[in-house]
């Protein structure tokens, strides 16, 4: 019974679109599993990773840094344990690979799974247990192409699949499926020299999951995928060939409508919610940034953002910390995050940590994120 109440916690934060009361307008999407960081590097930077160095595991954050990664091939493997206080079942794993083409230009591969663990139902207690397993997944490809000697532009797709039905909770629910679209471009500058110091800026964007919304049943209602905007900058200070410090900072919108009372009754209701689900995918992405009823302010509510850094001694250990930002309003996640990395040769292990500085606790305080990756082949030196 504890299982099937988490199980329903958490189906319906990742299935349902909850349009809630006009003073509290958070906005929420089907599968945001997509938005969970699921590299312990970039969680550690307070999921930070769209202007941060090309690693393995940019597909997410932003493919086109691939094409300035400096290894010829690689494959990254993270797994990052969910509501861990709770159960040891539920949980968000991803396979990367990536290959550098050449100079130019590079492609990567990666499967994203989230797991919500095993569900036993009993129609008494001596019963056989009929055992599901609701999960969610993505399959997603990207290229990425340098279209000068510091800036490359990426293209990524997705097909990605929720199968959150329960057989016997009822019958005319179906997995759902959908996909996306990402364009991403990417800034690497050149090291420069300053007085004491050599430097390097990076900065990124990337607009994630432009793609149609997805639906679990005929009679239900259409949901948005998390379509998102992320942009950001970091700055290397490269004090000699041991030490270099990267600060960064990066902002995030979801380009989903705000749940608003549109016919002006004082209340958000089923008419409210059939206006909502009218709103196109495509409409959104430019509406999003001046649909929120209470204007300008309440738009800026709408930004996440987080500062990060990360010192970096010999190319071998890295330490990493940063601070992750979401208003009251609009989910309340707050949290303070640190990580660790160690590489020897080929190999790159990763960990992370977060402790939650909200009154809203995360679901992944407590726990550690896991990252593995190998970089082999022929050396791209970016100078």
């Amino acid at each position: 019974m504890k299982k099937i109440v988490i199980l329903g916690l958490v189906a319906m934060t990742l299935s349902n679109l909850s349009l809630q009361a006009q003073e509290d307008r958070a906005i929420t999407t089907a599968t945001p599993f997509l938005v969970i960081a699921a590299d312990a590097r970039a969680s550690g930077l307070a999921d930070q990773g769209v202007a941060t160095s090309a690693d393995a595991f940019s597909q997410q954050w932003n493919p086109a840094k691939y094409a300035f990664i400096e290894k010829k091939q690689g494959v990254g493997v993270n797994y990052t344990p969910y509501l861990s206080s709770l159960v040891n079942d539920i949980f968000l794993g991803s396979v990367n690979y990536y290959n550098r083409i050449n100079d130019r230009s590079a492609m990567a591969a990666s499967l994203r799974y989230f797991s919500l663990g095993d569900i036993e139902f009993r129609q008494g207690p001596t019963d056989t247990p009929n055992v599901q397993k609701p999960n969610e997944f993505t399959f997603d490809l990207s290229y990425a192409l340098r279209l000068s000697d510091r800036f490359s532009m990426a293209v990524g797709g997705r097909y990605l699949r929720s199968d959150l039905r329960l057989q016997g909770l009822g019958d005319d629910a179906s997995a759902a499926g959908s996909f996306g679209v990402d364009v991403a471009a990417f800034y690497q500058s050149e090291e420069i020299g300053y007085r004491s110091f050599n430097g390097r800026w990076r900065a990124g964007a990337n607009i994630s999951n432009i793609g149609p919304k997805i639906k679990y049943d005929d009679a239900g209602k259409e949901n948005f995928i998390p379509t998102n905007f992320k942009i950001g900058a970091g700055f290397d200070f490269i004090f000699n060939e041991d030490n270099r410090i990267t600060p960064s900072i990066e902002f995030n919108k979801l380009l989903v409508p705000t749940p608003k009372d549109f016919d002006g009754d004082g209340d958000i209701d089923s008419e409210d919610n059939k206006e909502y689900e009218d709103i196109s995918e495509f409409g959104a992405i430019f509406s999003s940034w001046g649909d929120a009823p209470g204007g300008f302010s309440e738009e800026l509510k709408e930004i996440t953002w987080g500062l990060g850094a990360e010192y970096v001694y010999r190319d071998v250990f890295s330490f990493r910390t940063g601070y992750f930002n979401e208003h009251e309003d609009k989910g309340a996640r707050k949290f303070v995050s640190l990580g660790a990395g160690f590489k020897y040769t080929i190999v790159n292990i990763d960990i992370s940590y977060l402790f939650s500085t909200s009154a809203v606790k995360s679901p992944l305080e407590g726990t550690l994120r896991f990252g593995l990756s190998f970089n082999f082949g022929e050396d791209f030196h970016e100078r």
